[in-house]
C-alpha cells in the first residue's frame, strides 16, 4: 500500500475533523465537529468512518518516550 501525502490535507483541512473511508484512502467528509463529520460520512453511506482531528499547527516532538 502506498503511504498518503497527509501534508496536501493538512493544508487543506488542519484544525477540522475529517471523515475517511473504510480503508483510509479517501475524505468523504469533514467538520469543525466530530460528530457532525461523522454523521456527513454515515449520509453517504460509509458504514464505519473513520475520524481524524488535524492539527491546527504541525509542532515537532523531541524527548525520550521511554523516561529514560
Amino acid at each position: 500500500m502506498a503511504a498518503i501525502d497527509w501534508t496536501k490535507i493538512y493544508k487543506k483541512y488542519k484544525g477540522l475533523w475529517i471523515a475517511l473511508d473504510e480503508k483510509e484512502r479517501k475524505i468523504v467528509a469533514f467538520d469543525k465537529d466530530a460528530k457532525k463529520a461523522y454523521q456527513k460520512a454515515r449520509k453517504k453511506g460509509i458504514e464505519v468512518p473513520i475520524l481524524f482531528r488535524v492539527p491546527s499547527e504541525i509542532i515537532p516532538y523531541v524527548g525520550n518516550p521511554f523516561g529514560i
